[in-house]
């Protein structure tokens, strides 16, 4: 009898000491991304993951996959919908497909004079009005992470709007980019960001847009003859979360997060165009891409090509949002 009640306490103990394991186990948040770790949101991811788990004291892991490596641009909004990841910072260029159109205010062309206007819209009342469209996806906003302003590539030199003239130019899926490389008179070719290379290498496209750091980090340079600096677009992330996931974790757990958030955030935003004029910089040292920067009068001729963009995309985006972000700019002394 009494050997059974010591089974009994030990079977007890060995429970208590189960449950106690199972409390313990930490929440983990897979981080899933499709650029490379030395580049703007690679670097803040990998931030966000050594705040995270350090203000959570361990009760929270973070698992970050880089480069494509669990999901391509078109599958990880879907696995994050579904569950399958927590944690994604896609292109604010991703959301037009899912529903949220109004995102793709990002994509206008010469919309952001400066990064001083762009901080005004992503810090203040556009920003967090941007993100309440995306709830009823499933989906919660948490930030904005900087990546900088885009260059164009391609095998042909890339002076005048009349330059593009023919050129099979890969875009983001966004009906902005689309309209924006066929007012140039390019044939727009959406393409995931993994794929970039090897279609450039092969010829399925004649060149792209992106900023300095993904061009130098995905090697495009190293199959494309031609780099103009041209500023004439913006690409930027938005650090987005399962809702479910997010709404369900303890509370205490989520301060602690969003105080992660706010770390990365800020490191992520301060060294993105340090890391651009640097990857620019190799860029041209490594001779195989020419680098041409266009003079305020040649970047005059690109805006007044590309305005256009602007009306015919009102229907789409919002008249009023495109006048509210022209505001913002017109705020700091832009015209």
């Amino acid at each position: 009898m009494q050997k059974t009640r010591f089974t009994l306490i030990a079977l007890a103990t060995f429970a208590l000491a189960g449950s106690a394991v199972a409390q313990q186990a930490p929440i983990v948040i897979k981080f899933s991304h499709v650029v490379a770790n030395d580049t703007p949101k690679g670097k803040g991811a990998e931030r966000f993951k050594e705040l995270a788990e350090k203000l959570t004291n361990g009760r929270v892991k973070v698992e970050v996959y880089p480069n494509s490596t669990l999901y391509k641009d078109k599958e990880e909004m879907e696995a994050l919908q579904l569950g399958a990841v927590q944690m994604l910072a896609p292109s604010v260029s991703k959301f037009g497909p899912l529903g949220a159109k109004e995102f793709e205010v990002f994509d206008l062309p010469y919309i952001f004079p400066s990064k001083a206007v762009l901080y005004r819209v992503t810090e203040g009342p556009i920003g967090k009005e941007l993100f309440q469209k995306l709830e009823s996806k499933g989906i919660t906003g948490l930030a904005y992470w900087d990546n900088g302003f885009k260059v164009m590539t391609a095998n042909r030199p890339m002076h005048a709007p009349a330059d593009f003239k023919g050129l099979k130019m890969r875009i983001q899926s966004s009906k902005v980019l689309d309209a924006q490389m066929r007012t140039l008179g390019a044939n727009p070719q959406m393409l995931a960001f993994s794929e970039v290379y090897q279609a450039m290498q092969t010829g399925v496209v004649d060149g792209g847009e992106n900023t300095p750091s993904n061009v130098y980090t995905q090697k495009m340079h190293e199959v494309q003859k031609h780099l103009t600096v041209s500023d004439h677009g913006y690409i930027g992330y938005a650090v987005i979360v399962n809702k479910k996931f997010w709404d369900g974790l303890p509370a205490d757990i989520r301060t602690q997060l969003e105080e992660a958030m706010r770390g990365a955030t800020k490191y992520a935003n301060s060294i993105s165009q340090i890391d651009n004029d640097a990857a620019l910089e190799a860029i041209k040292k490594s001779g195989k891409t020419t680098v041409y920067t266009l003079s305020d009068k040649e970047k005059a001729e690109w805006r007044k090509a590309l305005l256009p963009v602007q009306k015919e995309m009102e229907s789409r985006i919002g008249k009023n949002l495109i006048q509210a972000v022209n505001k913002e700019a017109a705020a700091l002394g832009y015209k």
